[in-house]
């Protein structure tokens, strides 16, 4: 399971690595593709304190600068392999309140499928916005990674 977990973690840093990239060449970047990655970093960040029992450094959709995006993803992908790196059970489960204060449980593996599979879609939502804005949006499907 770390081989798994680590070859999508990094993947995952290798697509946001470029579109953070890709944000920093652009003159205007949509408001909505600022909204939607900063979001995934966000809740990224917010997963991996969970699984860590610490607070969480952002609010769900608090917003961030384009310049701190790099450094913010940086953080989230280190604190990931971390957390992989020390994992002895990938079905631990791990007990956490949701922005409600509701109480549950999910197993670490389905926590960390999740942070991959959430950011992927969000990415998806951004190359529709970047096509909506006449922008021509990254190709960053798995298997042209692993090319």
């Amino acid at each position: 399971m770390k081989v798994f977990f680590n070859q999508l973690f990094d993947y995952n840093f290798y697509c946001n690595k470029k579109l953070i990239e890709e944000c920093i060449k652009l003159d205007k970047v949509p408001e909505k593709s600022i909204l939607l990655f900063s979001h995934i970093l966000n809740a990224h960040n917010l997963w991996n304190a969970r699984i860590l029992g610490k607070p969480a450094d952002y609010k769900v959709w608090q917003i961030h600068p384009i310049k701190n995006w790099g450094d913010i993803h940086y953080e989230n992908q280190r604190s990931s392999f971390e957390i992989t790196t020390n994992a002895t059970d990938f079905e631990i489960r791990i007990d956490f309140d949701n922005e409600e204060g509701r109480l549950f449980t999910s197993t670490l593996q389905d926590i960390l499928f999740h942070i991959i599979n959430h950011s992927t879609h969000h990415r998806s939502q951004i190359a529709m916005n970047f096509r909506d804005n006449e922008l021509e949006p990254l190709s960053l499907d798995y298997i042209f990674y692993k090319r």
